[in-house]
């Protein structure tokens, strides 16, 4: 219920912010589609004029670019959506999906270029071709839009963390390379026809070469990173700053081990598995406020990650015996108190005091004692003895009879209490009966700076000596309390 406020006002915020980065990636997207189409279109109708293979490459290799940038436009459309029931971790693996059939593509279009540069080398066929000014205009203009879509590609990828949009970015940079490869091929056939260089033929099939060389270096790189994340490798930048992490993570004050550190990719986001050792003694309370600075650990090294923590309970080197006891018990969810241990004769003797139900038989308290000791000295050799009082603990709500007629159990308390200067006061006194038992509790004043040991000595004197005065009480629960606490 505590998050609920904050739950509502980030979903209500939500929207707004999700909208600019979604509607930025749409358009640098859908401006990627446009300019591959005019690019592609004019690659394609020079290379059908003049005959160049190193054009045609250029315009199947710009093809493929625009079926790439059409897959990026709708892989961006739906990557951005939120998990749902069927998709629990988002939509992000469109991205890589959309990848993945880019590269495929651009294997390709490899192929094709390469059989026809070589059936040109090896048989001297259409190595001809007609001059023309359009070839070097439209490889010019091309590699403008390229420079240009490719920056604003780069700048939006990275601000949204988009592995689509940095594929196209990529592919872009490289489409300049082989337009300029391209250029100097036509320009050495060109020249080798006019000037009657024979030598100077096959530079247009050899530009078509490079061009590929340059797809199939592409193709592999993104591949790889494809693969990665549709397998679920660890991701690039957190496999860099995996030890800083780990570093961070063992740093946090509660966290005793490191076990285990799992992370992966989806799209724009990141996913991380923690498993941390955490003493076992630690409250809920306190579990959790590590588990929020583990999360806040980990997205300090993937903004925005989804953090899930595994916590294993620990022993730690800071463990008292009477600590290492209680954790046994807690372990098989019992309920002890009041436990002492003394040593003589080298060793450990142990006195405890367990809760039970009161309707529990008999058989089964002492077995589960038999149990709960035979745990205790498997998990703590150095204990000898072990001596366990069983309590029952009622099972229904206790309710007063009368407070009036028990005035004067409270007046025996105050009287007893006075015999102690250590006790400021005595408040909030209750008296209940239940059956023929009755219990008294009450709240006591102490000072502040007074050490726990001699709090435990004055509250145990107090009780003895009521005790004695009022034999008939069963038990007297005495809740002490600081006098900064309690002012009156």
């Amino acid at each position: 219920m505590r998050n609920l406020y904050h739950s509502q006002m980030s979903t209500t915020a939500k929207p707004d912010q999700a909208a600019t980065p979604h509607a930025a990636k749409r358009s640098a997207a859908l401006f990627s589609v446009v300019a591959a189409l005019a690019v592609t279109l004019l690659k394609l109708l020079t290379g059908l004029l003049t005959g160049s293979l190193g054009m045609l490459s250029e315009a199947a290799h710009s093809g493929i670019d625009l079926i790439a940038s059409a897959i990026t436009f709708f892989s961006v459309q739906v990557s951005d959506r939120p998990a749902d029931e069927d998709h629990n971790y988002g939509h992000g693996k469109i991205e890589s999906l959309s990848a993945a059939i880019e590269t495929v593509l651009m294997l390709a279009s490899c192929i094709w270029i390469l059989t026809e540069a070589l059936h040109r080398i090896l048989f001297r066929e259409h190595l001809s071709l007609n001059f023309s000014l359009w070839p070097f205009a439209v490889l010019i203009l091309s590699i403008t839009v390229d420079y240009t879509r490719s920056r604003k590609l780069s700048a939006i990828a990275r601000e949204h963390n988009s592995e689509a949009l940095a594929a196209d970015a990529v592919h872009f940079r490289t489409d300049i390379w082989a337009s300029l490869a391209v250029l100097l091929g036509l320009a050495a056939t060109y020249s080798g026809q006019r000037w009657h260089i024979p030598q100077l033929e096959l530079a247009d099939p050899i530009a078509a070469i490079i061009v590929s060389a340059i797809i199939l270096y592409v193709t592999w790189g993104l591949a790889r990173r494809t693969i990665d994340t549709l397998t679920d490798a660890v991701p690039a930048e957190t496999r860099a700053q995996n030890s800083g992490l780990i570093h961070d993570l063992s740093t946090i004050d509660g966290v005793l081990s490191v076990e285990r550190v799992r992370t992966r990719r989806s799209g724009p986001s990141y996913f991380a598995d923690l498993t941390l050792g955490m003493p076992r003694n630690l409250t809920f309370q306190r579990s959790e406020q590590i588990t929020l600075a583990a999360t806040a650990a980990v997205q300090r090294h993937l903004p925005g990650a989804d953090v899930v923590v595994h916590s294993i309970p620990t022993a730690s080197i800071a463990e008292s015996i009477h600590d290492r006891i209680r954790a046994v018990a807690a372990r098989s969810n019992l309920a002890i108190h009041d436990v002492s241990v003394q040593e003589y004769n080298h060793a450990l003797h142990v006195e405890q005091h367990l809760e039970v139900n009161e309707t529990m038989p008999l058989s089964a308290a002492h077995a589960l004692v038999t149990q709960l000791e035979s745990d205790i000295r498997r998990d703590i050799p150095e204990v000898s003895t072990i001596l366990t009082h069983i309590e029952s603990e009622p099972a229904t709500i206790e309710r007063p009879v009368s407070l009036d007629r028990d005035r004067q159990l409270e007046v025996r308390l105050r009287r007893a209490a006075q015999a102690f200067p250590q006790i400021l006061d005595i408040h909030d006194v209750l008296v209940t009966r239940i059956h023929d038992r009755i219990q008294v509790n009450c709240h006591c004043t102490l000072p502040d700076d007074l050490p726990m040991s001699e709090v435990h000595t004055a509250i145990t004197a107090l009780e003895n000596a009521f005790k004695l005065d009022a034999p008939e009480v069963s038990r007297l629960l005495i809740h002490p309390e600081p006098a900064t606490d309690n002012r009156r």
